[in-house]
């Protein structure tokens, strides 16, 4: 199974968001981390592959053109966590990753369901939090549920828009440990966004480059990092040196 985009463009008004965006093939059990700049496009661009917006261009996974399929359908191959949690402030943590699991198929809640959503619950170290309702959570609580009911979910795609920008350094680590732990398992197609240069060289099998919805670069964290194009997107001097566990380290410094 493989997720390709192709010549994706999509536009607000007169102002162009995709420009032509497109990648390789990629491939099942790895996570691909998404970089850029803020207002580089990528959450228009996973909005796209997810079909809530209707984008020209072609998003084909496996041998299936996604536009071919009903708007059910594609969630139910595509899940996209986006950047800002959203959900009924008089529900618990337990209900809105119970109606994530529910949501495509059917509301009859089974013990089964019941036992899914308490090992999601587990698996994100918020257990605790179960009877707590969403009016109550900090960014990053939120942040985490908002994971859990992505990954309570059986998908062939998992868009994972930031899911760390409102955490500290100890639960982005296992955070992105979790997704790419259950990308691997699943044997999915795993993109998540971030802005961290060091993060995605931990935890990422593959780099996307994105500037003004434009691939600039994409392939293995160490051949992208060491490119031009990082520092000049960015609008920085990098330095890349490799850490005691054999993991790169990107080192960025500004012009001033």
């Amino acid at each position: 199974m493989t997720l390709k985009v192709h010549d994706l463009r999509f536009s607000y008004g007169a102002r162009a968001i995709l420009r032509g965006t497109g990648f390789a093939p990629l491939k099942k059990g790895h996570l691909t981390a998404l970089i850029g700049p803020n207002a580089s496009g990528k959450s228009t661009l996973f909005r796209a592959i997810a079909g809530l917006l209707k984008a020209e261009g072609k998003v084909i996974l496996d041998r299936t053109d996604l536009a071919t399929l009903s708007p059910k359908a594609r969630l139910s191959r595509v899940c996209f966590m986006p950047q800002f949690f959203a959900a009924n402030a008089a529900l618990t943590v337990f209900d809105v990753v119970m109606m994530a699991r529910k949501n495509l198929t059917g509301w009859r809640v089974t013990s089964e369901d019941t036992e899914a959503v308490a090992h999601a619950l587990r698996d994100a170290r918020i257990g605790h939090l179960a009877e707590a309702y969403i009016s109550e959570l900090s960014g990053g609580q939120a942040q985490m549920v908002s994971v859990a009911q992505a990954l309570i979910r059986d998908s062939d795609v998992y868009l994972f828009d930031e899911p760390t920008s409102a955490l500290d350094l100890n639960h982005q680590l296992r955070m992105l440990g979790q997704i790419k732990d259950a990308i691997a398992a699943r044997k999915a197609i795993g993109v998540v966004a971030l802005h961290d240069l060091n993060l995605a060289a931990r935890f990422a099998d593959h780099l996307i480059l994105l500037r003004q919805g434009e691939v600039l670069a994409e392939g293995a964290p160490d051949e992208v990092l060491q490119l031009p194009e990082i520092a000049q997107t960015y609008g920085v001097d990098i330095h890349i040196t490799t850490g005691p566990r054999e993991d790169l380290v990107v080192h960025a410094y500004s012009h001033d």
